[in-house]
C-alpha cells in the first residue's frame, strides 16, 4: 500500500488526538473483528490469554481484578467467565482457572487470526519506528499525568 507524503511542518502540525482515536478505532476494531469470528470479544481474549501464561494461578475475582482497569465496555467479566466455562474452555479445579484442552484450541485459534491483523497493520514499519511511536505516546501521556506503564 501507499501512503501520500508530506512535509515534516505539515505533519508537525497535525493534532495527535485525532490521529491517536483514528488509529485506535481502526485497529482495535480491526483486532476485535478477527476474534469475533471465533465468537469471542477482546474481554475473552484477554482472560483466555492470562489464564493460559498463568495456569492455577488465577481465581475469577483476582483475574477480574487485574483486568478491569484495562476494559472500556463496562464488561461484564463474570458473564465472560460463564461463557468460557460453558464452552468447556476453562476450568476452575480449586477454585483457580486453567484452560481445557478445548479452550487452548481456541485461543490458539484466535491468536492466529489477531496475528494476522498485527502483521497487517506492522506491514511497511520498521520495529524502531513502532518502538519510537509508543515511546512518543507513553511520553504525551505521562506529561498529561497519565499511567505510561506497560499493562
Amino acid at each position: 500500500m501507499t501512503i501520500t507524503e508530506y512535509s515534516q511542518d505539515r505533519l508537525a502540525a497535525q493534532p495527535i488526538g485525532y490521529w491517536s482515536g483514528i488509529a485506535n478505532e481502526i485497529i482495535v476494531g480491526s483486532i476485535r473483528a478477527a476474534l469475533a469470528e471465533e465468537g469471542l470479544t477482546q474481554p475473552h481474549w484477554w482472560i483466555l490469554n492470562h489464564v493460559a501464561g498463568s495456569p492455577e494461578h488465577w481465581t475469577r475475582a483476582s483475574l477480574t481484578a487485574r483486568l478491569s482497569p484495562f476494559d472500556r465496555q463496562d464488561t461484564d467479566f463474570e458473564a465472560v467467565h460463564a461463557d468460557l466455562a460453558s464452552r468447556g474452555w476453562i476450568a476452575e479445579p480449586d477454585g483457580r482457572l486453567v484452560l481445557t484442552e478445548a479452550g487452548e484450541a481456541g485461543r490458539r485459534r484466535a491468536k492466529d487470526r489477531t496475528l494476522k491483523v498485527h502483521e497487517q497493520m506492522h506491514d511497511g514499519v520498521e520495529t524502531a519506528d513502532y518502538v519510537t511511536t509508543l515511546n512518543v505516546l507513553r511520553r504525551m501521556i505521562t506529561n498529561l499525568g497519565g499511567n505510561s506503564d506497560l499493562p
